[in-house]
């Protein structure tokens, strides 16, 4: 049985953006620079987290 990666931010996690901010940096120092296939899916995940829990502007009027 296949099970595929899925790449919805979950919205149970409710983590701020600098903590998501965090896990990303440390995904980049554990890689050296470079990231694996796995690494990448894992990155991508991180960033749409980290869009969704970043502070978004307000919007002028």
């Amino acid at each position: 049985m296949l099970h595929s990666m899925s790449t919805t931010v979950e919205a149970a996690t409710e983590r701020s953006a600098a903590e998501v901010n965090e896990e990303i940096r440390a995904l980049w120092r554990r890689s050296g620079g470079t990231l694996t296939t796995e690494q990448r899916e894992e990155y991508q995940r991180l960033v749409l987290e980290w869009a969704a829990a970043a502070p978004q502007p307000a919007q002028a009027a």
